[in-house]
């Protein structure tokens, strides 16, 4: 999903325009002075954001706060950061982590990265700043935590990657989303229906709706609100690859006829009619309906019922 698109906006944009009536919509004296630097540095390199990159620079400094504290963030702990643009989340992750490290695909907003950082910062031995597309960079080896304000477009492609296929899966992410997708991911825990995305995150973690954010917190406003989310690992998994991969082949096939029942969508697996009754599921039930543990049961039905 990604914030609706909007024009590339000229840097004399005002800072504090809000769709939102929402009185958190509008700017403390930190805010207007996170705001004013922000702006005063694009003035300054004559930069204008790219919002078809989904470039929504975050300015609320009550924002930054809110996912640094949700993130649990130590000095003990190493932060990546996704998006870091002109490093207004950077700086404050540098404050409270041991070490950060910032990607960003737009090599543009490097020398206001590091204008705005600070030399002190940059000699510190604590930031490394990457520039690449963060779903093909190598992610730490090493225990980690991801802290970003990431571009909406790219928000299920990056868990799953973060998840699936990242050498080391992160300790958490805490992340600010558009507030659709949040209320996905989070679905289950106010009993609502699940989605692909919300299975695959409940596989490896356990998500946290935090808070959400209005339009006005970001330079230019998007036009759909947004929301932080905490995701908090399993150490050691909850369950193995092998299981993984199945119950995401499984929700895959069976959400793409998500309106069929079960019987029908996933028709085409050998066995399937016993492999339901196996794992106690009805199978004239529909996939949004199966809670995480009912997805795993029916995946570690394969080796007994179709020969896998």
């Amino acid at each position: 999903m990604s914030r609706k698109r909007a024009r590339k906006i000229p840097i004399f944009f005002s800072s504090f325009t809000s769709a939102s009536p929402d009185k958190n919509a509008w700017p403390t004296m930190k805010n207007m002075s996170l705001g004013h630097d922000i702006g005063s540095l694009l003035r300054a390199h004559g930069m204008k954001l790219n919002t078809d990159w989904g470039q929504h620079f975050l300015m609320d400094q009550t924002v930054i706060s809110s996912m640094i504290k949700a993130g649990d963030v130590k000095k003990s702990d190493t932060v990546l950061e996704i998006g870091a643009g002109i490093g207004a989340l950077t700086k404050e992750l540098l404050d409270v982590a041991g070490k950060v490290i910032a990607m960003e695909v737009d090599r543009r907003w490097k020398p206001i990265f590091e204008e705005y950082v600070g030399p002190k910062n940059l000699a510190s031995g604590r930031l490394q700043l990457i520039e690449g597309n963060a779903l093909k960079l190598p992610y730490p080896d090493t225990p980690y935590k991801i802290v970003a304000n990431i571009p909406y477009l790219i928000t299920s492609r990056l868990i799953r990657h973060a998840l699936l296929h990242a050498a080391r899966r992160p300790d958490s992410l805490t992340l600010l989303v558009q507030r659709e997708v949040a209320d996905k991911i989070c679905a289950s825990k106010r009993g609502e229906t699940r989605t692909i995305l919300s299975i695959l995150v409940e596989l490896f973690g356990e998500p946290s709706f935090i808070k959400g954010i209005p339009p006005g917190a970001f330079l230019p406003p998007p036009k759909v609100d947004s929301a932080i989310i905490h995701i908090k690992c399993f150490d050691p998994p909850k369950i193995d690859r092998k299981t993984v991969d199945e119950v995401l082949e499984l929700t895959s096939i069976a959400f793409h006829k998500k309106r069929k029942m079960l019987r029908a969508s996933l028709g085409k697996f050998h066995g399937m009619a016993e492999r339901l009754e196996a794992a106690c599921v009805a199978a004239d039930r529909r996939p949004e309906t199966l809670s995480i543990d009912e997805w795993i049961a029916l995946a570690k039905t394969k080796t007994e019922h179709s020969g896998g």
